[in-house]
């Protein structure tokens, strides 16, 4: 409740809402919309035409080159680019990469720093006082200097003279209306970066196993890491029968397993063929009550796609829903002998996260 003249909330209270203003609320036009990403596409080819390849090539060789760790640093939204390229380039394993928060440095966690360790310093204006600030500090500490600038190099870019190595971010203009949010200045920013770490990669010829080993949890590291073998069901867990069988009589190991069908095997649990509930259906709904005096292997299908326990679980997924028409399940076999030691199941799969 209000009580005084100036209307001041009471202590405790919400404070009244704001009123409406004046065109605070507007509507997208589609129109303008499709400029504004015309507009960015030139900003963007513009710097694609003017960055200088040789300064991109330097820079990326010399942070392929690091001896020691590679920590990047920026404030703001350039803050922000910096601390995913770290991120990115820790990721991969090859390189110790961190981000260092520029005031913070100042205050501590500067000792991280050790000589040789690269320090790479990305600001829009080469301007940024905190990073200006640092620069002596880290000298001190013998970390080499690497900046991304937007500004001409000179008197108005004091960042780019102070380091080491420099690479000019070619900025046409802020797609911001007003010229002054770092609306297309980030968005360079991390394509530089991002470029950077793919010729990284590329250079060191990382391989699929190594950069899945570093990303364990994710959906990425689980379809480079995880072999069939890890998620197949095997021992009691396989819905077994033999081509003699009745069918009537496996209808229990058919639906109590889980899988959704029936692997037909000989004495030796070689692979004669697959029996799927929609067999079931197919097969009682063409023979009716004549289904009693049917057996399994009679009505499976005996060319039925199989896979390794060692290949990948991602190529088992891509097999299920490969041509002529999906399937929910794979016999895993042993390649030289056909011998069934487990099953996988599109289920499966997806209960494992790939």
């Amino acid at each position: 409740m209000l009580l005084s003249s100036d209307r001041s909330p009471k202590m405790g209270s919400l404070p009244p809402p704001m009123p409406d203003l004046p065109g605070s609320a507007g509507k997208i036009d589609t129109g303008e919309l499709g400029l504004l990403f015309q507009a960015q596409r030139r900003n963007l080819e513009h710097f694609f035409d003017h960055l200088d390849l040789a300064q991109a090539a330097h820079f990326a060789q010399t942070l392929l080159d690091a001896p020691g760790a590679i920590f990047f640093s920026g404030v703001g939204k350039s803050g922000i680019v910096a601390h995913k390229l770290a991120q990115t380039i820790a990721s991969l394993g090859f390189a110790r990469a961190s981000f260092l928060n520029p005031v913070d440095a100042l205050h501590g966690d500067l000792g991280a720093v050790f000589p040789g360790d690269l320090l790479v310093l990305i600001s829009k204006s080469g301007t940024s006082e905190e990073l200006l600030t640092l620069v002596p500090c880290a000298r001190t500490k013998g970390a080499r200097l690497l900046s991304l600038t937007s500004a001409a190099e000179g008197a108005g870019n004091p960042l780019s003279a102070l380091c080491d190595v420099n690479v000019h971010l070619p900025l046409q203009r802020e797609l911001c209306p007003f010229g002054l949010a770092p609306v297309t200045s980030a968005a360079i920013q991390m394509l530089f970066g991002d470029t950077v770490v793919a010729a990284l990669m590329a250079a060191r010829r990382l391989t699929k196993e190594q950069y899945a080993a570093n990303h364990p949890a994710g959906k990425i590291g689980k379809s480079l890491i995880f072999k069939v073998k890890d998620v197949m069901k095997k021992n009691t867990e396989i819905p077994l029968c033999k081509e003699g069988d009745m069918i009537m009589d496996q209808l229990t190991e058919l639906t109590s397993k889980g899988c959704g069908c029936l692997l037909v095997v000989d004495e030796e649990f070689h692979l004669i063929g697959t029996f799927t509930d929609g067999d079931l259906r197919r097969t009682l709904k063409a023979n009716g009550a004549n289904i009693f005096n049917l057996t399994v292997g009679e009505m499976c299908n005996r060319n039925p796609r199989t896979i390794s326990p060692d290949a990948m679980a991602v190529e088992a997924m891509q097999k299920m829903e490969s041509p002529p028409s999906a399937v929910q399940f794979l016999p895993v076999v042993v390649d030289d002998r056909n011998v069934v030691i487990g099953i996988i199941t599109l289920h499966g799969l997806v209960s494992a996260g790939l």
